[in-house]
């Protein structure tokens, strides 16, 4: 069986809660121009990626973004689709989109967005400019309310969203902290839905009745969670709840729902295209629009508990698979919350004894054929040989838990000679000391220094940047120098790596900074 599967269709349309034969083809009856018929053509080896140089994955880490998120469901295929057919008049088809939201959600009113992100600056416009035309054109320069309050706890890279339309971010730790600085200029509250948060001392409940006394307006962002009808935010007194449509609700990756008050709502979709307002570039197609509305209907009708039975079992299939090879152990991470809802498989071992790390498991999954993901791998040479690797099957189809257990099977049965990686010879270079440190990224360049300490072949310090500070930790060994820092910006902390040559007062090298790539730098010593 390949990549893609030759898996029962009634096992596909059971997990989704639909009788085996209630897919119909997607065929198009008589169109002004002819009808047409699309099928899938796809093989392993030639799809319509493979053509431009992509290679498909197996997708056993989750609905990431970065992974294209989820396979959309053949009626969200089928409504995109007989939606490209039809012109429309996006205000009227949005106001009958909206109203199908809501009715499905329990709640007063909703949208069709290009994704939670897109939601959160429209929520947050909204609340910033209503829609009084004067302001929202003057936006982002002014502004009468210009501050949104968030916990501590809730800062994350999505709430970027927040600060595109020109809100000020206001972080609280406490009931009282939130209280004191809710303001004439406070627009809007905006908190995450996540254990953490409920588990904090400034939960969700407690904000929205601080919200309730102060007339202050709430989002939730609840992008991976699953909805609810009635909606739970809502019922309690939420001005916004926002999802993700490209995740458990497996609509279009760009798509999510804002669900919310009528008057905010009616504000955010006038923020958004076709309006030449704020929100304009978040443009929201007829496809994706009837797209997210079908996933939306078709999450009220899936066997959830069902599809949680065949997630758990592919994690069976797997165990038992891989049960033969000594030295592994197995342990099932049940899902905690509405996000992500899965049970996770955790397959650990000692390197030593396999001879092959967490890490060298990954890359090698990643390399083969077929391309396989997991999420990321714990277990390097020669400090962290305890390691594991975590599957998610929260987006694989069926057969696909076969090919993931073969895959992992063929690698650690067989995992190869993987020698540590050496280390260099010759005099430790003195590192110790003030460098000037210039980064050339990609499109430019950026000034930085380290403060260096040394105590034989390890390296800490102090990592200052343009903006944001770090500390670094790392070590030299010959000429040879590594260093890494976690540099704390709120929200979105980013990851350096570096790696290089010393020379006297002189080194460079590479830095790898996470997901945003590769650069190069170079540093003189003062």
């Amino acid at each position: 069986m390949g990549l893609f599967g030759k898996w029962s269709r009634r096992d596909l349309l059971k997990s989704s809660g639909m009788a085996a034969g209630a897919l119909t083809p997607i065929v198009a009856s008589s169109t002004p121009a002819s009808a047409e018929t699309i099928t899938f053509t796809g093989t392993d080896k030639d799809n319509l990626f493979t053509q431009i140089g992509v290679r498909p994955i197996l997708n056993a880490r989750g609905t990431y973004t970065i992974l294209s998120g989820s396979r959309s469901l053949p009626q969200v295929k089928q409504a995109m689709f007989e939606a490209s057919h039809y012109y429309v008049q996006m205000d009227e088809m949005m106001e009958g989109v909206g109203k199908e939201l809501a009715r499905l959600n329990g709640c007063e009113s909703a949208m069709a967005t290009t994704g939670c992100e897109a939601a959160i600056v429209l929520a947050t416009v909204a609340c910033i400019a209503g829609s009084n035309i004067e302001k929202c054109q003057a936006l982002p320069e002014v502004k009468a309310k210009d501050q949104v309050i968030i916990p501590k706890h809730s800062r994350n890279p999505y709430d970027v969203g927040v600060r595109m339309g020109g809100g000020e971010l206001i972080e609280v730790e406490t009931a009282a902290e939130l209280r004191s600085r809710i303001s004439g200029r406070t627009a809007m509250i905006y908190v995450t839905s996540d254990p953490q948060e409920a588990r904090s001392v400034l939960p969700i409940p407690a904000i929205l009745a601080i919200a309730k006394e102060k007339n202050i307006p709430v989002f939730v962002d609840a992008a991976a969670e699953e909805p609810m009808n009635p909606n739970v935010y809502m019922q309690q007194g939420a001005s916004f709840v926002g999802y993700s449509g490209g995740k458990c609700l497996r609509g279009p990756q760009s798509s999510g729902v804002l669900l919310g008050k009528a008057d905010l709502i009616k504000a955010a979709w006038f923020q958004a295209s076709p309006h030449h307002n704020y929100g304009r570039a978040l443009k929201c197609s007829k496809e994706e629009a009837m797209g997210i509305l079908a996933a939306m209907r078709q999450w009220y009708k899936r066997d959830h508990a069902a599809e949680q039975r065949m997630w758990r079992g592919w994690m069976q299939t797997v165990e038992n698979r891989l049960k033969p090879i000594k030295g592994l152990q197995f342990e099932y991470l049940e899902p905690q919350g509405l996000s992500n809802k899965a049970t996770r498989l955790r397959i650990r071992w000692d390197a030593n004894q396999l001879g092959i790390t967490g890490m060298e498991v990954e890359k090698r999954l990643n390399d083969g054929t077929p391309r396989i993901m997991v999420e990321p791998a714990v277990g390097r040479r020669p400090d962290q040989m305890a390691s594991y690797i975590t599957l998610m099957p929260y987006m694989m189809d069926p057969g696909e838990d076969r090919i993931l257990a073969d895959g992992i099977f063929k690698v650690l049965s067989n995992p190869g000679n993987n020698p540590n990686p050496p280390v260099p010879s010759g005099a430790t270079a003195a590192v110790a000391g003030n460098w000037a440190v210039t980064i050339q990224y990609t499109c430019g360049t950026g000034e930085q220094h380290f403060v260096l300490t040394q105590n034989g072949n390890a390296v800490t310090g102090n990592h200052k940047g343009e903006i944001f500070n770090a500390t670094l930790q790392g070590s030299v060994h010959g000429d040879q120098i590594k260093l890494q820092s976690h540099m704390p910006v709120p929200g979105n902390t980013i990851h350096w790596s570096f790696e290089g040559s010393v020379r006297g007062n002189n080194a460079s090298g590479n830095v790898h900074m996470g997901e945003f790539g590769p650069a190069t730098w170079t540093a003189i010593k003062a």
